[in-house]
């Protein structure tokens, strides 16, 4: 079982940034940010696999980036130019690589409690 631990969310105007940290126990091949706002579906927001291959939802390509650290179990989600509609619960996921011709997906077997952001206009 991996343990994941976020940290970094907080209320900001909108056009603001903040920087999301996953701290995890182990990294198996990929982590993802996913994010689910009240009354709406969970979405997945930015994943880094193994490699630091990243791949992003169209909702937050060119405003949020996804990285790990080069030494530390540690990873962020740099959020820029947000929105009210960014407000959600983020949460840090972990899991095993599936790649399938182009197509690559992060398999999640462990969750993190996750940390809210709200974004105000």
């Amino acid at each position: 079982q991996i343990q994941l631990v976020e940290s970094g969310g907080g209320s900001v105007q909108a056009g603001g940034s903040l920087r999301l940290t996953c701290e995890f126990s182990k990294f198996t091949g990929c982590v993802s940010w996913f994010r689910q706002a009240q009354g709406k579906e969970r979405e997945e927001a930015a994943t880094i696999f193994i490699g630091g291959v990243t791949k992003y939802a169209d909702s937050v390509k060119g405003r949020f980036t996804i990285s790990q650290h080069n030494t530390k179990k540690e990873v962020y989600l740099q959020m820029n130019s947000l929105t009210p509609e960014d407000t959600s619960m983020y949460y840090c996921a972990a899991g095993n690589r599936r790649v399938n011709g182009a197509r690559w997906d992060c398999v999640i077997s462990d969750w993190g409690q996750g940390t809210q952001v709200s974004v105000s206009s």
